[in-house]
């Protein structure tokens, strides 16, 4: 089994050294690094290239949103997870926006956590329910300078509803009958004509364009 690297970006070392010391227990997982210090974070993390950084947001320097912006600028195929006690909205859309394919709260449990590490290593979101809720609500009315939705294929809206209602690329190749292969270049061209960052930023984008009925989870739901 081929191991999911993660890194740690707290400035509480207990809760970076409880972090490890839970995840080392899974066969699947490896600690790589862990800081307090989200720009030294930065720079081990552009030499490290972990698959996944677990982040905090309030932290000494920058704060978590800008240290994800940052993350994502040096190691594009690095996921970060959001891993805080604040749900306020000031935080969470611009953590969403910076990069973060997740969004959790620190009382998510240990088991909750490493099945979002094994979830953001295969692209896919997990976002705390409270969270979900102020997203569905922040981006429930369309918005005049949303991209056209027209320039996607018929098999690509199909892929899109599916993200949006929280399936993986393995439930979607199951779904529609095709490789997940295929279904990984379906994504890739959804956020590319659509200009998104991530799998989210597509869910949120579709339930925005009532392409999926709002009483339809997001991710993580």
């Amino acid at each position: 089994m081929e191991s999911i690297s993660v890194f740690l970006v707290d400035d509480h070392l207990v809760v970076r050294q409880g972090l490890r010391d839970f995840l080392e227990l899974q066969d699947d997982i490896e600690v790589v690094g862990d800081s307090g210090m989200p720009v030294e974070a930065v720079s081990q993390i552009k030499q490290l290239l972990p698959d996944v950084v677990i982040m905090d947001l309030v932290m000494p320097e920058i704060d978590g949103v800008e240290a994800t912006r940052r993350v994502k600028a040096v190691s594009p195929s690095t996921q970060v997870i959001v891993l805080t006690s604040f749900s306020d909205d000031e935080k969470v859309f611009p953590a969403i926006k910076a990069g973060a394919i997740s969004y959790l709260l620190k009382d998510v449990s240990p088991l909750e956590l490493a099945r979002a590490v094994r979830s953001a290593k295969r692209g896919e979101a997990v976002l705390h329910p409270e969270v979900a809720a102020k997203l569905m609500q922040e981006f429930s009315t369309p918005r005049n300078n949303d991209p056209d939705a027209e320039a996607l294929t018929e098999r690509e809206m199909d892929v899109l509803r599916l993200i949006a209602r929280g399936h993986s690329n393995r439930e979607i190749a199951d779904s529609l009958i095709i490789s997940e292969k295929t279904v990984k270049t379906h994504v890739s061209n959804i956020l590319s004509k659509l200009h998104l960052a991530d799998r989210t930023q597509a869910a949120i984008y579709a339930l925005r364009q009532r392409l999926v009925p709002m009483d339809d989870p997001l991710p993580g739901r």
